[in-house]
């Protein structure tokens, strides 16, 4: 498995498996799904975007922008999204692994995630193997597909 840079090749996939994580509706905040077009500007409108790809096929990917401006413009966010066909593969460390080293060469000094739910354990507890702190607890900081509400917790990483 290789994780790199995407390439205009890749944007169907990508839009693919980030639409399938909008639509389960537990991770990302997001509600619109991304067409051709948005996908395009969107991935293009990062930082960097990277896709983890084996045999030409496209399993997951990330994105990284910053998480602020100016005296807060040193903090780095990230989002990660693995096809659901892959998961439990160790596809989502591979790319957090990147997406640290990658957020550092860009001169980012932290990387922080606003709104992990609570109830995503397997991501939490990748995060928390490869060295993130949580920073608390959001009580309902995230309404779920169904309407009910969970909380959310920060986490950071220094670069």
């Amino acid at each position: 498995m290789t994780v790199r840079k995407y390439e205009e090749k890749d944007l169907t996939a990508m839009i693919q498996i980030w639409n399938e994580v909008v639509e389960d509706g537990i991770a990302f905040p997001q509600e619109e799904l991304l067409t051709p077009e948005s996908g395009k500007v969107f991935f293009a409108g990062q930082t960097l975007s990277c896709v983890a790809e084996e045999g030409g096929k496209i399993y997951g990917l990330y994105i990284l922008h910053p998480n602020n401006i100016g005296r807060c413009g040193h903090i780095c966010n990230a989002s990660y999204a693995v096809a659901s066909y892959a998961r439990g593969k160790h596809i989502g460390e591979q790319l957090v692994k990147d997406c640290l080293l990658q957020a550092k060469k860009c001169g980012y000094g932290v990387l922080q995630f606003n709104a992990v739910v609570e109830s995503n354990i397997h991501a939490r507890h990748l995060y928390e193997r490869l060295g993130f702190v949580q920073l608390g607890t959001i009580p309902k900081g995230f309404r779920m597909k169904d309407g009910h509400f969970e909380n959310i917790c920060p986490y950071y990483h220094e670069l």
